[in-house]
């Protein structure tokens, strides 16, 4: 699972989770940020970090904790 958290003053406001696919906004200020980034090229560039990092190391983690 992937997971890109935003986080100003100690608080979370926007979140993106491989496992959902998408933004998450937990304040009001993050909701409006997650809606444009998940119509944006913003969400393309998270799933990409997905791809490149995640699924190419999941294996060598997976071992490690083995």
């Amino acid at each position: 699972e992937y997971i890109d958290s935003y986080v100003f003053n100690k608080a979370e406001y926007i979140r993106f989770n491989s496992t959902v696919g998408k933004y998450v906004g937990y304040t009001e200020h993050g909701v409006k940020n997650a809606e444009t980034w998940n119509k944006g090229s913003e969400l393309a560039q998270e799933l990409g970090e997905l791809e490149r990092y995640c699924k190419h190391n999941a294996a060598i983690y997976y071992g490690a904790v083995l």
